[in-house]
């Protein structure tokens, strides 16, 4: 692990513990010798699922995200709960939002969401050889979602027209182009 640039942590306060996320003050020596404060947004981790039907669709949810005050559609994706490996989080997550299962999950990339503040990482999944689970396990109690299967060429005009929005669906749109032109 590449630790130029280093910040030495000389103290920490944690300032909230939530259900989700905790956020913590670090008092940390700069590369330079000076000290800095830092903000910093803990989370457990998380998954994304890019369910490709037969027929090269992908799988989706339209989702309303707080945060950001708006609807947006998003790759299946959830988090990590404590101790629980990411594969494991990828097959129920999958089956929670979509009521699908799948007979091949690989694992693709694992990627910082915003790493200039929170611990956050995204393990992408890719899950192909779909099946529809006939008693599927509900989504979460404050989860609400409308399940879509779109082509890669509509996903690409949600990104245009900013319904596709975040980053773990962007990188789940751009592989697919990637690999439906080498696999042509």
């Amino acid at each position: 692990m590449n630790k130029k640039f280093e910040e030495v942590t000389i103290s920490s306060e944690t300032i909230y513990e939530g259900r989700i996320i905790d956020v913590k003050k670090d008092q940390v020596r700069l590369p330079n010798g000076k000290n800095g404060t830092r903000e910093l947004v803990k989370h457990p981790g998380a998954v994304g699922i890019i369910p490709i039907t037969a027929d090269g669709r992908l799988i989706v949810v339209e989702q309303y995200r707080k945060p950001l005050e708006r609807s947006i559609v998003e790759i299946p994706a959830g988090k990590l709960e404590p101790g629980e490996e990411p594969a494991i989080t990828a097959v129920r997550e999958l089956e929670e939002e979509t009521g699908y299962g799948a007979h091949d999950f690989t694992y693709l990339q694992t990627i910082a969401t915003s790493p200039g503040f929170a611990d956050e990482v995204i393990h992408l999944y890719i899950a192909k050889d779909l099946y529809k689970i006939e008693q599927p396990a509900s989504p979460d109690e404050d989860e609400f979602v409308e399940l879509m299967d779109i082509s890669l060429e509509e996903a690409e005009e949600m990104m245009q027209d900013g319904r596709i929005y975040d980053a773990k669906t962007v990188i789940a749109v751009m592989w697919l182009r990637q690999n439906m032109s080498v696999n042509k």
